[in-house]
Formats: C-alpha cells, sequence, structure tokens
C-alpha cells in the first residue's frame, strides 16, 4: 500500500485540501477491511465508514451499535489504509454536548481525522433534537476537535429529510446555526433535488456534502460540482450494490440452474489484490 507511514497530521491536512477544491470529490464507504483497501486501490482519495454498511455486513439494524462497538469498526478501517479515514459517529452517541465532546476525542484516539455528528435523538414520538440544543452538541464537537493537535474536519449533519420531515426551512437555519457554531463541513442527507441542493450551497459558506443513493434523483458529479457541492459521498450505495449483486447470482443459481450471473459479476483474482 501506498503512504503507510504517512502520520495522522499529514493525512488530516490531505483531507481537508480535498475539501477546498477545485471542485467536487468523492469520498467512499467502506464497511470492512477487504472494501477498504479495494477502495483504496482503485484510486479514491479518501474514506468514510458507514453505519448502514456495516450494519448491513453484519444482519443487523442501522443505528443498533454501541460507542465501543463502533470504535472497534473504525479502527479496523484505518489500520487497512493509508487513506484519511473519517466517520459516521451517528449523534455522538449521547444527549449531551459533554458526551458528544467526549465522542469526538475518542474518535481522534481512534486513527480518525474526521467525523460526522447528526441532530437526531433516537426517540421516535421526538427524532430530531430542537435546534438550540442541536446547535449546541456541533459546538461542543467543534471546540474538542479544534483543541486537537492537527486539523480535525467536523461535519455537522441535518437530518429532517431522513425522519418524514422534508422542511427545507428548517433543515437551512439548523445548517446556517451549524456553520456559525464552527463546523467544517454541512451535510442534509435525504436533500436530494438538484434546486434545493443549489439553494443550500449558495446559503453557506463552509463545504456542503450530498450522499447519493438516497430517493430516486441521479444526477453526476458535474450535476452537483454545478450546483456548488464539495464533497460527495457514498453512503451504503456500495455496498448494496456487493450485496445486490449477491442476491442476483444467489437467486439464479437456485431459480434457473445457472452460474451466468455469479461468472459475470465476479471479480477477476487479480484485481482483488488491488490495494493489498
Amino acid at each position: 500500500m501506498n503512504n503507510i507511514n504517512l502520520t495522522q497530521a499529514e493525512k488530516s491536512y490531505d483531507f481537508s485540501q480535498l475539501h477546498k477544491g477545485p471542485g467536487a470529490f468523492v469520498i467512499a464507504n467502506p464497511w470492512d477491511i477487504g472494501s477498504a483497501r479495494l477502495l483504496q486501490g482503485i484510486g479514491f482519495k479518501a474514506l468514510a465508514t458507514t453505519s448502514a454498511g456495516y450494519a448491513l455486513s453484519l444482519g443487523r439494524q442501522d443505528g443498533s451499535f454501541s460507542c465501543e462497538e463502533t470504535f472497534g469498526h473504525v479502527r479496523q478501517i484505518v489500520d487497512a489504509t493509508s487513506l484519511p479515514v473519517s466517520a459516521d459517529l451517528e449523534n455522538g452517541f449521547g444527549d449531551s454536548p459533554e458526551t458528544v465532546a467526549k465522542t469526538i476525542r475518542l474518535a481522534a484516539e481512534a486513527g480518525l481525522v474526521g467525523a460526522s455528528i447528526d441532530d437526531t435523538s433516537g426517540l421516535k414520538s421526538v427524532p430530531i433534537f430542537d435546534v438550540g440544543l442541536a446547535t449546541e452538541r456541533i459546538a461542543a464537537a467543534v471546540e474538542t476537535a479544534q483543541a486537537l493537535p492537527f486539523e480535525f474536519t467536523l461535519v455537522a449533519r441535518a437530518e429532517n429529510y431522513l425522519y418524514g420531515r422534508p422542511d427545507l426551512d428548517d433543515t437551512l437555519d439548523r445548517l446556517q446555526k451549524f456553520e456559525a457554531a464552527g463546523a467544517d463541513v454541512l451535510y442534509a442527507p435525504g436533500l436530494n433535488d438538484i434546486a434545493s441542493i443549489r439553494i443550500v450551497c449558495s446559503s453557506l459558506t463552509a463545504p456542503v456534502n450530498v450522499v447519493i443513493g438516497l430517493g430516486e434523483a441521479q444526477y453526476s458529479v458535474g450535476d452537483y460540482e454545478a450546483a456548488g457541492v464539495r464533497r460527495i459521498s457514498l453512503g451504503s450505495t456500495l455496498s448494496r450494490v456487493a450485496y445486490g449483486a449477491l442476491f442476483r447470482a444467489g437467486r439464479e443459481i437456485i431459480e434457473e440452474g445457472s452460474f451466468a450471473t455469479a461468472l459475470e459479476l465476479a471479480i477477476p483474482k487479480e484485481q482483488l489484490k488491488l490495494g493489498y
């Protein structure tokens, strides 16, 4: 593997620079050691964990992992690659700003150079934190990140669109408050239409992340770049691609007695060595 001896500070600098452009970059989301190494070998410049992809690989529900389990997984990905690695840390594993701050410290200790914190409460009755508390939590994460001896890229997520609250005004208000609190990157997963994405990008100064694979919208890197997006993440999409291929091939074998799809989709062994 290349650049295996890069320090955490060097990786963090490289990661920060990617967000400064020019244009947009794609950050890939591995779900295990093999996918992390393969994605590096393909040519991606940075990786981010996917809680949904990791859950899929273990046959569990997304959001069911403890802090300890999550950081065990994070360390596996960090140790598997020489690329900068960020992580989906969901709501920071607790409600209070103090808990979120502790989670960011643990992230740095695990070798991460970035992480996202969202505004979900975990409660079905009130799934999204009040904007005041949500902003306090991001401010605590920022304060902790900025005290680290390297550039830690803090991503603040507004989750309205994933929880049945397609309110662009409230989402934008949250993102603006998160930016004012010092977040390095802003993110509203589930916001899919390019017109709304363009509004968000033009209303913020910090880089904006979008995720592909949620909803039916299909845009290219160039489309997102033209809208002002700086970072494009793949979320659980690649893990679902892998499991989708497994499903298609397995079903064809059972139902038709044919191996055609399996042989068509199977990657050649020599390509599996990418990144190893």
